[in-house]
């Protein structure tokens, strides 16, 4: 982009500098699908008042601020001003259907207030036609986050019992004194371990090709630890359109349905993910 949307003069921080008249800028949450001037009142971080800043039928959500970073040692802090920025966000989303959510502490800058409101305008007129484009391919949809877990416990029972190698070894580890059976035991172990893996694989392939069909788009993200004995095997953050919510939700229910296998579905959030490099 031509402005960068994150650029803080540095000069200000400079000794000598002290006395010198701090800049301001807009903090950016969002663009959003209306060409209004409204204000939403003091929903901002800090309590800050948000408002709109409109280019043609597109607008800003923004509060005023120092053209600096928001830091704090203090990590609740920080917490409160994410959970902040993720609610003004909704609360845009709500009211106007579509929006482009910006990633946390987004600031553009001026050298006074008219300057920096100005600024913001230059920005949507200069980004007006890609950022148009970016609400039409996510107009009508939501974000849904789905993570599949299985439960190691169960799955590797059912391998006992199931996968034919495993039986046979296991069979020979009855059949040994103890001193050699503790060596096949290794080997078993070893081999529950590799058709885990090798299952695991498998079951993310058909699961997000089952998923993936009914979404518009997907994004694959890191897996994470997981608690009460159980493991991620995959997770997802899916953009789909709100007439195909419920297909997606049924073959989720189907996969929950599976012995060892349990579903998380979260959402609907506006396309945090699905909007990547509008700032």
């Amino acid at each position: 982009m031509g402005l960068d949307t994150k650029f803080i003069d540095k000069t200000n921080a400079m000794p000598g500098n002290e006395n010198k008249v701090k800049e301001v800028g807009r903090y950016l949450y969002c663009i959003a699908d209306a060409g209004e001037s409204l204000s939403l009142g003091g929903i901002g971080i800090a309590k800050n008042r948000v408002y709109t800043i409109p280019y043609n039928d597109i607008c800003a959500v923004v509060h005023n601020c120092p053209a600096q970073p928001y830091q704090s040692e203090n990590h609740d802090i920080v917490k409160t001003w994410v959970i902040t920025h993720q609610e003004v966000v909704d609360a845009a989303w709500t009211r106007w259907g579509t929006v482009l959510p910006l990633s946390f502490d987004t600031i553009i800058k001026g050298e006074s207030d008219s300057n920096a409101e100005q600024n913001v305008k230059d920005w949507l007129k200069q980004e007006y036609e890609r950022l148009k484009k970016k609400m039409e391919d996510v107009r009508g949809k939501a974000e849904y986050g789905v993570q599949v877990f299985w439960n190691p416990k169960i799955i590797s029972q059912n391998l006992m019992e199931t996968n034919q190698g495993i039986k046979e070894l296991n069979d020979v580890i009855r059949t040994k004194p103890k001193g050699l059976a503790y060596m096949y035991r290794q080997k078993l172990e070893n081999l529950i371990k590799h058709e885990m893996e090798t299952g695991a694989d498998v079951c993310f392939r058909v699961f997000y090709n089952r998923i993936k069909k009914h979404t518009t788009d997907i994004r694959v993200e890191k897996t994470k630890k997981a608690e009460q004995g159980l493991q991620m095997i995959l997770n997802l953050s899916c953009l789909v359109h709100k007439d195909r919510y419920p297909e997606l939700g049924e073959e989720l229910d189907s996969i929950n349905q599976m012995e060892g296998f349990s579903v998380r579905f979260t959402g609907p959030w506006p396309p945090y993910s699905f909007v990547g490099g509008v700032s």
